[in-house]
C-alpha cells in the first residue's frame, strides 16, 4: 500500500481534533473580546482541553493568534490569486491579490496588527510564525506573477516590485495611524502607492 493511501491513525485523528477545537476556540474568543483580553486558560476551557495539552500545540497567545489568522489569510491569499487570474490590467491584478488580504486583516483590527507584529518579531522557528512568513512569500510570489505576465518585466524586477508591493501593504495595514481608519480608504491607500511605484 502506498504510503499516501494509508489510514490515518486514531492518534492522529484525535490531535487534529484537538487542534481544530483550539483554533475554534481562539478564533471565537479573539473575535469577541480581541487578543489581549483572553487567556490562555479560556482559550483551553473552551476547547475542552488541559492548559498544559494547550501549549503542546501552541507555545504562547501570540501563536495561537497566528494559528487562527494563518488559516484566514490563506483562504484571502487563495481568493486574491483566483481573482488576479480574471484580471489583465497589472494594477488591478496586483490589487485583486491585495483587498481580501487586507479585508481579512482588517476584521478586527487590533488582532490584525498583533499578528503583523507577532508576523516580524516572533519566534520563526517556532511552526504557526513559520507558517504565516510562508504565507507572506506566497503573497509576494502571487504579486510577482502577475506582474510578469505581459512580459514587460523579468523575473528579478517584478520579485522587487512584489516585495515592494508586500511592505506598502504590511506597514499600511499596521500604522497606528490608520487604526480608525476604514478599510476601503487603506485599500484606496495602497493603491494609490502601488500605482506610483508601477512602470506605465
Amino acid at each position: 500500500m502506498h504510503p499516501a493511501s494509508q489510514p490515518v491513525s486514531r492518534r492522529e485523528r484525535n490531535k487534529q481534533a484537538k487542534l481544530d477545537r483550539i483554533t475554534a476556540a481562539a478564533r471565537e474568543l479573539f473575535a469577541v473580546h480581541g487578543i489581549d483580553d483572553v487567556t490562555t486558560q479560556q482559550i483551553a476551557e473552551k476547547a475542552d482541553i488541559g492548559a498544559g495539552t494547550l501549549f503542546l500545540y501552541a507555545k504562547s497567545k501570540g501563536e495561537l493568534l497566528l494559528l487562527v489568522q494563518n488559516s484566514a489569510y490563506a483562504d484571502a491569499l487563495a481568493k486574491g490569486t483566483a481573482g488576479a487570474a480574471e484580471v489583465s490590467a497589472p494594477l488591478d491584478a496586483v490589487m485583486a491579490i491585495v483587498r481580501p488580504v487586507v479585508e481579512c486583516n482588517r476584521t478586527q483590527v487590533h488582532n490584525g496588527r498583533t499578528y503583523l507584529r507577532e508576523m516580524v518579531f516572533g519566534d520563526p522557528n517556532e511552526p504557526h510564525h513559520h507558517a504565516a512568513l510562508t504565507l507572506a512569500a506566497g503573497t509576494e510570489a502571487a504579486i510577482a506573477d502577475v506582474l510578469q505576465r505581459d512580459g514587460r518585466r523579468s523575473p528579478e524586477t517584478a520579485a522587487t516590485l512584489a516585495r515592494t508591493v508586500s511592505a506598502i501593504m504590511f506597514l499600511t495595514m499596521a500604522a497606528s495611524t490608520n487604526t480608525s481608519r476604514s478599510t476601503d480608504d487603506l485599500i484606496l491607500d495602497i493603491r494609490d502607492q502601488v500605482a506610483a511605484i508601477l512602470p506605465a
